[in-house]
């Protein structure tokens, strides 16, 4: 999110606002891995809770109320799904209460989704796949729906059964990467695994006792889905194996506050978008990557909007349609950004970080 209007109380604020600022940052940052943009109605209503002025209760029902009196903002781009269950999730975070229980996994997808989903809290009783852009369109090999949920508490017992005692962090970031890894590619439910899975598993960290409390999972939210599913993926005729490498970076950054880059393309197991970028973007000497100006004007354009249209790009632009078909072509071959999902109902995802632009 640029111009963060969260970072201030993160970062400044007394600790009651820092946590109700975290809290509000994480669950709309968490949108981002179902493509989805809170509207500016959430945001200024978030801000009037961190501020004291109403409750996350009252947050809950204004947001409600907005929607019922302004259904035309219900629209397809799914912006009341964002707004009901950003609020949803911090709701979640700010509340201590917490079991390390299947029930409590389940309780908070029902919690998220009631009213969105009709399958809210419900386990899937179908096999699903799910084509991967960090896989070139593969899938994962999700839980079968037979067994759901003897893996399920298959794996909470495991969890419970194990201990920490004596490892080393390195050994800790390693173990806690392997659990939610494992725990999201049962993807239990229809639809919601990610932000559910995320949303539990910072419960989880704070009954750890780890803070936790930092922008990484706001930031880089599409990371850290694309982290699990590279961790759960193998071709091993073409060399490539699962691997918690990208979800142990981004557990160091979260836990111990280290600074490592976290680039969707590097995890894409073609490799070429590595190459790409690695040839074709040259530095400055700021440091800055030197993109052309009709590129960085795009950028700007696909940040602020992902579903966009070529032809909107160009009356923004100046550009003539023509020419931003071919320079977002040219755009996806260097890896600054992809299309998902097709031609009506896709989106634009920008794989340069915002700090490089």
């Amino acid at each position: 999110m640029n111009n963060d209007p969260f970072e201030e109380y993160i970062k400044q604020s007394e600790p009651s606002a820092q946590d109700k600022g975290y809290a509000w940052h994480t669950a709309i940052g968490l949108q981002a891995v179902d493509g989805l943009k809170p509207s500016q109605y959430l945001i200024e209503t978030a801000i009037k809770n961190i501020e004291g002025d109403i409750s996350i209760d009252e947050a809950q029902t204004l947001l409600d109320s907005y929607y019922e009196e302004n259904p035309k903002h219900s629209s397809s781009d799914r912006t009341e799904e964002a707004d009901k269950v950003s609020v949803r999730i911090a709701k979640i975070l700010s509340e201590k209460a917490f079991s390390f229980t299947p029930n409590e996994y389940i309780s908070i997808h029902r919690k998220l989704f009631t009213g969105i989903y009709s399958h809210a809290g419900k386990i899937r009783d179908y096999n699903i796949t799910k084509k991967e852009w960090v896989l070139d369109g593969a899938t994962v090999l999700y839980g079968s729906a037979s067994e759901l949920d003897a893996t399920l508490d298959y794996d909470f017992q495991q969890e419970k059964n194990f201990s920490y005692k004596n490892l080393s962090m390195d050994e800790i970031i390693h173990h806690l990467a392997v659990f939610i890894s494992r725990l999201w590619q049962i993807h239990i439910f229809g639809e919601g695994n990610t932000r559910t899975t995320a949303v539990f598993f910072i419960k989880y960290l704070r009954m750890l006792g780890f803070d936790a409390t930092n922008d990484i999972f706001a930031k880089n939210a599409w990371y850290f889905r694309n982290a699990m599913v590279r961790a759960n993926y193998n071709d091993l005729k073409n060399g490539i194996h699962e691997t918690t490498e990208y979800l142990e970076l981004f557990l160091r950054n979260l836990l111990l506050d280290e600074k490592h880059e976290l680039h969707n393309r590097e995890m894409h197991i073609s490799g070429k978008l590595v190459q790409s970028a690695n040839s074709n973007i040259s530095k400055c000497q700021n440091g800055t990557l030197k993109f052309t100006i009709d590129e960085l004007s795009i950028i700007k354009i696909l940040l602020s909007d992902s579903k966009v249209t070529q032809k909107k790009i160009a009356e923004l632009t100046g550009l003539s349609e023509r020419t931003v078909k071919r320079k977002t072509v040219e755009m996806q071959q260097k890896g600054f950004i992809i299309r998902e999902n097709g031609k009506r109902n896709g989106k634009w995802i920008v794989l340069i970080d915002a700090e490089e632009i």
